[in-house]
């Protein structure tokens, strides 16, 4: 069932409050048809996958195509371009100082989940808040607490079920937390990477996730229950600051 516009503006803010983040959820729209000539967003040049993010995460809208999209495996995790040959063989990362061995390097690429050669026109990011659209995906970049209650929340959805997430640490943004959630149609976690690190303002204790926009109601709902006792009383730490009396009451 489709979600309306309204809503997910509404669950935007609800998820931002709950969770006490830094920034805004954002949208992520997989578009198969070309750019229109009137779209209200920024249509960026020279920009990573990461840095678009970051900024629809700081509030604006924005879109990156094959021609504007400046990271070479990103271009190629969405289709827009084939991955050059010194990124497949490996030896890119170990110009990086990413891997040692070119082999772990060619293995990384080789196992990267990417869409199609030429499947998608462009993408299009903005603050979940102010969605003119239904995005295909939501990604969250935020502190590892923050994040570890969003997915205690979709796990609550998905019925208790063991949460899996795959990660090469690397392409974290693109592939992490937007391809995998698009091809896979769950919820994927991994831990940052070399690039969207050095290259956005995201914090040394910070990490990224992504889901599916149809988890986003179940996931605000779990969340508000988890928000009157659960998040509250973890971060309260009575029971840390507890065994700290008794400990220097024994001093």
């Amino acid at each position: 069932m489709e979600i309306a516009i309204e809503i997910i503006r509404e669950q935007a803010r609800q998820i931002t409050a709950f969770l006490g983040l830094h920034a805004s959820p954002v949208g992520v729209c997989i578009v198969a048809e070309p750019e229109p000539q009137d779209h209200s967003g920024m249509r960026l040049q020279q920009h990573r996958y990461c840095q678009a993010l970051m900024k629809a995460r700081h509030g604006e809208i924005v879109s990156l195509d094959a021609s504007g999209i400046a990271c070479p495996a990103a271009a190629a995790a969405f289709g827009f371009r084939p991955l050059p040959e010194g990124l497949k063989s490996g030896q890119g990362l170990v110009g990086f100082g990413i891997v040692s061995d070119p082999e772990v390097g060619r293995k990384m690429f080789e196992n990267m989940p990417c869409l199609p050669q030429g499947e998608i026109s462009h993408l299009e990011l903005f603050p979940l808040e102010k969605a003119s659209r239904i995005p295909d995906i939501i990604v969250v970049e935020d502190e590892v607490e923050k994040l570890m209650w969003l997915n205690l929340a979709y796990l609550n959805v998905t019925g208790g079920k063991r949460l899996t997430g795959s990660t090469a640490i690397l392409q974290a943004t693109c592939v992490d937390s937007t391809i995998i959630p698009y091809l896979e149609n769950r919820l994927n976690f991994g831990f940052g990477c070399y690039g969207c690190r050095e290259a956005t303002d995201l914090s040394p204790n910070e990490t990224v996730i992504g889901f599916p926009v149809g988890y986003l109601p179940g996931v605000v709902k779990a969340l508000e229950n988890l928000s009157h006792k659960a998040i509250p009383n973890s971060r309260a730490k009575k029971v840390y600051e507890n065994i700290l009396q008794r400990t220097q009451g024994t001093t």
